[in-house]
């Protein structure tokens, strides 16, 4: 499962939707809107908006990719646009293998191609009334 969605995610059922009896195990990654910017200013909120077609695009390259050097990966991923407050998931994404060591590894990667080229872009809502758009990027203190 790849989409853009603007409602919560629920994450077990994105294990559900890729885990089989040949997987021993399943990796959940949730990226959660959480309370302070990397500089520390207080949020209270962020907006994600995507060009939801190209993104979803990116989501399944990225899949692809991922399952040309361990075929026997099932991933899901699945971001959120719209408004979200401090506390609400934004991006899930699922790895289920055989092995740990594989599912692990299929999330991380995901994770990380999905910051650096899927066309979704983060304005963060602060205490004080400011915004700002926020680079999505993989990086220092974007891991």
């Amino acid at each position: 499962m790849f989409a853009i969605v603007d409602e919560p995610i629920d994450p077990r059922a994105l294990e559900a939707a890729v885990r089989t009896p040949a997987c021993g195990g399943v990796v959940s990654f949730c990226g959660v809107v959480r309370e302070s910017a990397d500089d520390g200013r207080a949020v209270i909120g962020l907006r994600y908006e995507a060009h939801a077609g190209l993104a979803r695009a990116s989501f399944v390259e990225i899949a692809d990719e991922i399952q040309a050097t361990m075929p026997e990966v099932r991933l899901a991923i699945v971001h959120r646009i719209g408004e979200l407050a401090v506390g609400d998931i934004a991006v899930v994404v699922v790895a289920a293998a055989p092995h740990r060591s594989e599912a692990f590894t299929a999330a991380r990667s995901a994770i990380d191609a999905l910051k650096e080229r899927a066309p979704i872009w983060k304005e963060e809502r602060y205490r004080d009334g400011a915004r700002a758009w926020i680079e999505n990027r993989c990086g220092e203190g974007n891991r």
